[in-house]
């Protein structure tokens, strides 16, 4: 009898769905996602999408504990909707690792933007990532890929 697969919650971005702001995707090489494939099932999900936001999208940044786009609408809602949804498909389905997109609002694991949208990083984490790791969800980057291959 084959092993059930671990799963792996992962940004829709990272396997090529077009759900970024702009409409576009940050796909990992192919060699990556096979590899991946080989050791984990993998569960996509965006955040921002789930939480309501339209494809495509202004860019949103964090600043403080709410988040903006840049023609100024708060859009915390959405992202904390978002959040809490990637949260219960974690808990339904038994996901202890998530590899989320570094920098995003929603996904950022180490860095996000500083709210001021001139493209500064800064420590911190997206809405998501800090409500996942808050649970118990250990949450990688896509440049840390290989600490989960």
């Amino acid at each position: 009898m084959k092993k059930k697969m671990e799963k792996l919650l992962i940004s829709a971005c990272l396997i090529g769905s077009d759900v970024k702001y702009d409409g576009g995707n940050n796909r990992l090489p192919s060699d990556v996602l096979n590899k991946l494939k080989e050791k984990y099932e993998l569960v996509s999900f965006c955040p921002e999408v789930g939480g309501g936001l339209s494809i495509p999208r202004n860019p949103s940044e964090q600043r403080g504990s709410k988040v903006f786009m840049d023609d100024g609408r708060e859009v915390t809602n959405e992202f904390l909707s978002g959040a809490r949804k990637a949260l219960t498909i974690c808990q339904n389905q038994g996901i202890r690792i998530a590899l989320l997109k570094e920098r995003s609002p929603s996904c950022g694991v180490h860095q996000i933007y500083d709210g001021n949208f001139n493209h500064n990083k800064i420590d911190g984490q997206g809405v998501t990532a800090e409500l996942l790791i808050k649970n118990g969800i250990k949450c990688f980057s896509e440049e840390e890929i290989d600490t989960i291959l």
